[in-house]
């Protein structure tokens, strides 16, 4: 039986992307009692990374590994492509994984046996380093609460971030008053490393589409909360975010102007979900034109 599925969605980072595979199937084959899977999903790349991809099922071999691959014919999102996967995972528990995330030293059946024994946990993460050392701030999240929002746009987020008390006042957008070497639970965590029991995705339907990228892996833990399960920080194994290779990249303006409207859009879409008919209606349009002056600068 598949005990776990990972999902790594591809777009025009072939070489990344291979390193990030191989990488991952070492870690996995090293822990011969463990059945798992590769799923990639390549949203329509032009760079070669399909023949790569193809290339990578013949060159990994694995008893316990199982590999495979499927092609989409456009760039359909974050959402919808790891979606086509969920729909092929066979594993008890999917992991979300960046195609620019590189998987350090884990031990994959202790981080699993840890999440059997915790039936109230939907997903966990595990630290999420940047290649220029420090947390990931996309992985150890506060709902982006009208309050949140205003605190880290403000700056008062920054400003009371070394002071304790008011850092859990000032602080609710990256949770800066937890301790990062300590497991804690969370509001959300980044879809760079998104581990999950799948009975509880699929109950949820997976990613909501109508996002295109970012904002879909926080709507998905605030639907988790929402059923009464935890998502926990789990700081006992470390992985490697490249950041801004998968995805749409930095450096041309077109790319960068698109990644920018869908940074924002999710905004919008997950505030109008989560949050538009608790507030007065006069809170919400200023929301929204706080959000689009954002958007224009």
């Amino acid at each position: 039986m598949t005990k776990l599925s990972v999902i790594i969605l591809s777009y025009n980072t072939k070489d990344i992307t291979r390193d990030c595979v191989e990488t991952l199937h070492k870690s996995l084959s090293s822990q011969t009692s463990l059945q798992s899977e590769i799923i990639l999903v390549d949203n329509a790349s032009i760079d070669g990374s399909q023949e790569m991809i193809q290339n990578l099922k013949s060159s990994l071999h694995s008893d316990n590994v199982d590999y495979t691959y499927i092609f989409n014919q456009h760039n359909e999102g974050f959402p919808k492509g790891n979606n086509a996967g969920i729909v092929n995972a066979k594993g008890e528990y999917v992991l979300f994984l960046n195609s620019d995330v590189i998987v350090g030293d884990i031990n994959w059946e202790e981080m699993l046996s840890y999440l059997d024994k915790k039936q109230d946990v939907a997903a966990l993460t595990v630290k999420v380093n940047l290649s220029k050392g420090g947390i990931d701030p996309a992985s150890h999240r506060g709902f982006p609460t009208v309050w949140n929002s205003f605190c880290y746009y403000s700056k008062l987020e920054a400003l009371t971030r070394p002071l304790p008390i008011l850092n859990s006042w000032f602080g609710g957008y990256h949770l800066t008053d937890k301790n990062l070497e300590e497991i804690h639970e969370v509001d959300a965590i980044s879809g760079a490393f998104f581990l999950a029991r799948k009975t509880i995705v699929d109950e949820l339907g997976g990613f909501d589409e109508t996002f295109f990228m970012y904002g879909e892996d926080i709507d998905l833990a605030y639907r988790m909360k929402q059923k009464g399960f935890k998502v926990l920080y789990y700081p006992k194994y470390t992985v490697t975010h490249l950041k801004y290779q998968s995805g749409l990249k930095k450096g041309k303006k077109n790319t960068e102007n698109k990644t920018k409207r869908y940074f924002y859009d999710a905004m919008r879409i997950f505030y109008k979900k989560h949050y538009e008919e608790k507030k007065p209606w006069i809170v919400s349009q200023m929301v929204y034109f706080f959000i689009n002056v954002k958007s224009r600068l």
